[in-house]
């Protein structure tokens, strides 16, 4: 009985692994939309603190990194949170080239983040 279990346990250890790396892949949740000449992404990042967090910009192409140190539990049953987070997001709008992220707010686990933009283009009229 002893090899069944420790094989139970291997396997939930790489199952474990493989839904850290989906997370960090898919994850996390992001919304997106227009709010005057901004356009303000909400990220859920649960678990990571505001100095934990990296944000960078350049052109039209937001980079979140996102790294928590933690001391490794013993006992472990399943772990799915992710102690990582890096995330590369090409931002559907043109950003204004002269400004930055205009202001970058995390509260409760949730990252707010207001990017001005750039209305390029020429409206054309309807007949």
């Amino acid at each position: 009985m002893g090899i069944v279990r420790y094989m139970a346990k291997e396997m939930m250890k790489e199952i474990d692994n493989k839904s850290c790396e989906f997370y960090e892949f898919v994850l996390p949740p992001i919304d997106m939309y227009l709010e005057d000449s901004h356009l303000v992404a909400v990220i859920d990042l649960p678990g990571f603190d505001k100095k934990d967090i990296k944000l960078t910009l350049h052109r039209n192409i937001l980079s979140i990194r996102a790294e928590k140190h933690e001391s490794p539990k013993e006992n472990v049953v399943c772990k799915q949170r992710p102690n990582t987070v890096d995330k590369k997001i090409l931002l559907p709008v043109h950003i204004k080239e002269e400004d930055t992220i205009s202001s970058a707010k995390l509260v409760q686990g949730i990252l707010t983040i207001r990017i001005p933009i750039s209305q390029k283009g020429k409206q054309i009229s309807i007949e």
